[in-house]
């Protein structure tokens, strides 16, 4: 469900904006002026909706419209076949999206949301209200190249730009261009087709850019941050398994779970996988430091059918498992940083048979699916965590960027890295979602003009094409609508 505060605030907001825009209309000193006011700065203020409209920027769109005539002439061409394909693209992705969802609804335990391409964002429930300022900046910036993109096209196909504009829906912001529908509707199906498309094709181009963007980071960052050493911890949740005076610190580089090397955040991530789905690692111990412990003989299960030797309850002692080669399996309840502190892992006593001293393995017996962990954060002592590998891969934040120098924020390449990725989601959703045959959206005039452009010689009647092109943005609509509704549903209900 969507969180009562996300709600009370976004309805609070909104009856603020509404209550004082009421008062100042009915104040008969005030409400000349303020009417003047918004008129003159290009405001239009209705129920959870903020409209701002200018023609201060159209000199900079029609500057941009006479830069290299034959360059753009060529993009904007490009972006005329990206948009065809991304209508019909968008109707395959949409379908798939849809069955994806109702396969979901119709199982007992869904699963694999997370694969699907499209989601419905809501913010607050799938959204981190910590991550709020990247969304909405991501998406306003997706929606002002957007709309420069068919500015830019509309003005060199000669159509009149009257003004720029953005608005604020409930909680998403947007941005429009407002152009001359007359001039708009004298031009050829192609010339209105290079307009139509420019909005998605430069969501796709700024899509791509964020994508190299942030593939190039390292080699930005490289001056000030080196990666390849290890995970750096940028946060620990408090009272989590991972913190504690032994635990992990912000600022720790992690290098190594157990036998495997962590040189950045996909290998930690790697690394806890394959610690979780393989058996317990076992320890080589001199058989020196062996006392079976007073428990070792009254061994018991568990629920879970697991051995238990220590009944203590000791934060410090373990049961082990173990083969002397005599008798099949021993168990022995230990101390775990003084006898596993230094030693190397193993599978069975073969592997600790690399030294004069005689060693056994020892295998932690624990709970099924927990794990003993061990985690390497040079210069400090081993981290030893004991229980599920998710807890331990979700309670602490990483990142591949270790500063150079001690005043660079170990935050800033993250920052970077998730605004990419917010950039690189929304804008490509906005590319996808607007190429949709849908009636208000781009992809019912780019169906329009496409079906002018193709068909005009084969259906000379423009109200036959019109016909057909209704049905066509209808199934588009119904589509769309599905997808939004259903994935409402799964986000907020389940």
């Amino acid at each position: 469900m969507i969180p009562i505060a996300v709600v009370v605030c976004v309805m609070g907001g909104w009856c603020t904006v509404y209550l004082t825009d009421t008062l100042l209309r009915s104040s008969s000193s005030l409400k000349n002026r303020y009417e003047s006011w918004l008129s003159s700065n290009g405001f239009t203020l209705s129920p959870f909706h903020i409209k701002w409209h200018t023609s201060i920027f159209n000199r900079l769109f029609a500057r941009c419209a006479h830069l290299n005539p034959h360059f753009l002439y060529i993009w904007f061409n490009a972006g005329l076949v990206f948009g065809i394909l991304a209508m019909f693209g968008s109707v395959v992705l949409l379908s798939k999206t849809l069955l994806q969802t109702l396969s979901q609804m119709m199982a007992d335990t869904p699963v694999g949301s997370h694969e699907q391409i499209l989601q419905v964002v809501v913010p607050g429930v799938n959204l981190p209200v910590s991550q709020l300022a990247y969304f909405f900046i991501a998406i306003l910036i997706s929606g002002v190249i957007h709309e420069f993109g068919h500015g830019v096209a509309a003005l060199r196909e000669q159509v009149r730009l009257n003004g720029f504009g953005m608005f604020m829906f409930v909680v998403y912001p947007g941005a429009f261009v407002d152009l001359f529908t007359t001039h708009l509707n004298l031009i050829s199906p192609v010339q209105q087709l290079r307009i139509f498309c420019a909005g998605v094709w430069h969501n796709f181009i700024l899509c791509v850019a964020a994508l190299s963007f942030l593939f190039l980071l390292p080699v930005f960052m490289f001056p000030f941050y080196y990666t390849g050493a290890g995970a750096l911890v940028t946060e620990v949740m408090e009272g989590s398994p991972s913190s504690g005076p032994r635990g992990l610190f912000l600022g720790d580089l992690v290098t190594q779970l157990e036998d495997c090397t962590v040189r950045g955040v996909e290998d930690w991530h790697n690394c806890i996988q394959h610690l979780s789905h393989n058996p317990q690692t076992g320890y080589c111990v001199h058989t020196a430091k062996l006392q079976l412990s007073w428990m070792a003989g009254r061994a018991y299960k568990r629920l879970d059918g697991t051995m238990e030797c220590c009944g203590n309850n000791s934060m410090s002692d373990l049961c082990f498992s173990y083969s002397n080669n005599m008798e099949s399996k021993l168990f022995a309840c230990l101390p775990v940083r003084k006898n596993i502190g230094a030693s190397h892992t193993c599978r069975t006593n073969t592997d600790c048979q690399t030294d004069f001293i005689p060693s056994l393995c020892l295998i932690p017996s624990l709970e099924n699916q927990t794990r003993l962990i061990r985690v390497k954060h040079p210069p400090q002592t081993d981290m030893l965590f004991v229980g599920y590998p998710s807890h331990l891969q979700y309670s602490v934040s990483l990142t591949n960027f270790v500063p150079r120098l001690s005043f660079l924020h170990p935050d800033l390449p993250v920052m970077l890295e998730t605004f990419c990725k917010y950039l690189v989601s929304l804008s490509g959703a906005l590319a996808v979602v607007n190429a949709v045959p849908c009636f208000a959206l781009d992809g019912q005039w780019i169906l329009t003009a496409f079906l002018d452009a193709t068909l005009s010689s084969v259906i000379p009647e423009r109200n036959n094409r019109e016909l057909i092109g209704f049905f066509f943005l209808l199934g588009g609509s119904a589509l769309l609508a599905a997808n939004v509704a259903l994935g409402l549903w799964m986000v907020t209900a389940r």
